[in-house]
């Protein structure tokens, strides 16, 4: 039996209706991306933990694993809210943090851990990481929550919706800047390192 690809892809993606927007700091630099591949990572109702999954071409990625903090947000679907959380979802996700700085275009405050907060984000919980597991073209950081906060009352956005409000140049420009990403990616799970 050969794979079928598009049906393992369309399992998998619908186990990922959240975009989560995580942010860290390192040497004073700030940082942050979005990300489809996030969540909780503990039974244990009082010593919560998150996971984040990362690609190693981002420089998010690279500054978590030398900061060992991070903060996991969700965006709001609430219609007084949804356009900063597009506003959120497209500064993250439209550039690198290699281009400059993306987080001064956003309202934040500094959390327990140094790592910025998004005051526009529905909520969110702010970790430090106790593990991380390297999976080729990625790194699952593993982290115990030490704050969280519903900032916004209401619906978090789900990945469908957002992309269903999102300017057509921006997925436009978005696919663009995800090509070199993907190809990172592919030549990690072929063996090669980028």
């Amino acid at each position: 039996m050969t794979l079928d690809a598009t049906a393992a892809n369309k399992v998998l993606g619908g186990l990922r209706p959240f975009p989560v927007a995580v942010t860290t700091i390192e040497g004073g630099f700030a940082n942050g991306l979005m990300s489809l591949s996030a969540g909780a990572a503990s039974i244990v109702p009082e010593l919560p933990r998150a996971t984040v999954s990362l690609t190693k071409y981002n420089k998010t990625h690279e500054m978590l694993l030398n900061s060992g903090v991070f903060v996991m947000h969700l965006l709001s679907a609430a219609p007084e809210q949804v356009d900063k959380s597009l506003e959120i979802l497209m500064t993250l996700g439209g550039s690198s943090g290699r281009d400059g700085d993306k987080l001064s275009k956003l309202r934040t405050k500094t959390g327990v851990t140094g790592a910025p907060i998004l005051l526009d984000a529905h909520s969110y919980v702010e970790a430090r990481v106790i593990a991380t597991l390297d999976v080729e073209e990625n790194t699952i950081f593993v982290g115990d929550v030490v704050a969280a906060e519903i900032l916004h009352e209401g619906e978090r956005l789900r990945i469908g919706e957002a992309w269903g409000k999102l300017p057509a140049d921006w997925i436009e420009q978005y696919e663009t800047n995800h090509i070199p990403q993907l190809e990172s990616a592919r030549s990690y799970r072929a063996g090669e390192k980028v």
